[in-house]
């Protein structure tokens, strides 16, 4: 839906990524997804500076361990927020802002309940998730009281979470960055504070870490929603309209059977990752130590691809909704070009300084080092494929095809990675872990590649259809213009039931390409 239609007097708030130059839409489309992910990971690492560096090392095992319960939860409901934002995108590029609201009202229920009853089963159980994660004894009190406050927030971190995912399926980064931002801002600067007091503020230690990350997320969640109320938002549901808060059962059903496999992705990755620590540990703290650096840096090398992919999700999913497959096609050959531009020249760049960007995350004069650069040169090019595969997923889940992707991966990680790295080991030792990396992704390349140019998810679909497939008629003039403006209340009024919309179908006539030729990616 046109920027210029969300109202008369208003700025623009939504982008139609069903129209105008690809590429340089994709590319402004997940620039504020990549320096939202790097904001993220900096709030992190400050945070980790105040906690380890003035509470000791206790404090900060303890957080780690109570981190690692949040990212676990927020992982599972990433998918679904996936989902949501795919719904919304499928709507907004069919025209269909009624049915975009009536996928809102249903999601924020949904996910407004599952939060609270997170929160309320996990508050009491923090003592004991602690100690079923094996936390050192000098930890266990610290990380089961920061654990309590991060339950207490996670109906507003899941919230924000979700309200900035269905900002982005309606075309809209730069807000949720904006806002993501104000979050981070906070955090850093409620870290200190809380923790050690000030005037009237009382000292509340590692708790009052966790505090900071509940006050920053209810602040930033408020002042979003009062901007969209103020900005007369297209998604905003107004007093007239409550009744969309209650819950569309196909909808819902839509959203765990479409989203669980995304979450599932998540979870594999992580376990992944923890058998591939496991079996870095067994060769000692020199090659560990070596690995965890590497790591550091790999967070960010992959960031490009993961902004890039979930742009494509989005932007794909409004053309998927516009029945403009040629778009879909050609926001898929954006997206690779463009990952390979930013993660490859990102891998050139450390690769020809990794002795210096290595020692940011080292001692100084460590024997680590030459082996972290050994290692580095060996898997870093891997994320290359990481990126193309990380692409061309986000564009077959845009119709709703989130089982093979998933599988893929699954592939991947569990039937590659993780077995190369340790059956090749009596032959190259501990090499069989770093090369385990390239030959694994390129394993995913060569599926996805595959799945893309045969499979059958241009016939996926997000809701259920009892109409049938959608004509196969001459997609809309990809270049036409509109800039009247929209009236919310009636289009919703208007709008056909949820089994009917943003149904993708083949174009007669149009097969699928050569590889070379299609990519996914998102518009922005």
């Amino acid at each position: 839906m046109p920027e210029a239609r969300t109202s008369q007097t208003s700025k623009p708030q939504t982008r139609d990524l069903t129209q105008g130059p690809i590429a340089s839409t994709l590319l402004v489309f997940a620039l504020p997804i990549l320096a939202g992910n790097v904001l993220q990971s900096l709030n992190g690492s400050v945070n980790a500076v105040w906690v380890g560096g003035h509470l000791g090392e206790a404090a900060l095992t303890a957080t780690a361990n109570a981190n690692n319960v949040m990212f676990a939860l927020i992982g599972a409901m990433f998918g679904v927020s996936m989902a949501t934002n795919i719904l919304i995108a499928q709507s907004m590029g069919a025209r269909n802002i009624g049915q975009a609201k009536r996928v809102l009202g249903s999601s924020a229920t949904f996910f407004g309940l599952i939060s609270l009853v997170l929160a309320l089963l996990g508050w009491p159980l923090s003592h004991t998730l602690m100690r079923w994660m094996g936390t050192p004894e000098a930890s266990l009190p610290l990380a089961e009281a920061y654990l309590k406050v991060i339950f207490l927030a996670i109906p507003l971190l899941f919230m924000f979470t979700f309200v900035t995912a269905a900002l982005r399926g309606s075309g809209d980064t730069r807000t949720p960055f904006w806002f993501l931002l104000i979050v981070v801002v906070l955090d850093i600067a409620l870290n200190p504070l809380l923790i050690f007091g000030w005037g009237p503020v009382p000292a509340m230690g590692i708790q009052g870490s966790a505090m900071a990350t509940l006050i920053a997320n209810a602040m930033s969640l408020v002042a979003l929603l009062l901007w969209l109320h103020k900005r007369r938002h297209p998604l905003w549901i107004g007093p007239r309209q409550l009744g969309l808060f209650k819950p569309d059962w196909t909808i819902v059903r839509t959203l765990i059977v479409k989203g669980l496999p995304m979450g599932v992705q998540l979870m594999m990755i992580s376990m992944a990752m923890i058998a591939m620590i496991s079996m870095v540990n067994a060769f000692g703290v020199l090659t560990s130590s070596a690995y965890s650096a590497a790591l550091q840096l790999w967070t960010y090398v992959q960031m490009p691809a993961m902004a890039i992919g979930a742009a494509c999700s989005s932007m794909a999913a409004q053309n998927v909704g516009a029945g403009l497959w040629k778009r879909v096609d050609a926001t898929a050959r954006a997206g690779m070009l463009i990952n390979v531009v930013l993660t490859g020249g990102l891998i050139v760049l450390i690769v020809l300084l990794d002795r210096h960007v290595l020692g940011w995350f080292l001692p100084t004069g460590s024997a680590s080092l030459e082996v972290a650069r050994h290692l580095n040169h060996i898997a870093i090019g891997s994320f290359l494929f990481f990126g193309v595969t990380f692409v061309l997923s986000g564009v077959v889940r845009s119709t709703g095809a989130v089982i093979a992707p998933m599988l893929i991966l699954g592939i991947a990680m569990w039937g590659i990675r993780v077995p190369a790295a340790k059956w090749l080991q009596p032959v190259l030792g501990v090499n069989a872990i770093w090369w385990s990396f390239p030959i694994s992704s390129a394993v995913s390349v060569i599926m996805i590649l595959a799945y893309y140019q045969w499979g059958n998810w241009r016939k996926a679909h997000m809701l259920p259809t009892s109409s049938g497939p959608a004509s196969a008629a001459t997609p809309p003039d990809e270049d036409a213009q509109s800039a009247t403006p929209v009236d919310s209340d009636a289009l919703l009024e208007q709008s056909p039931a949820c089994d009917r919309v943003a149904i993708p179908a083949e174009v007669a006539g149009l097969p699928p390409g050569p590889v070379a030729n299609q990519a996914k990616t998102v518009d922005s």
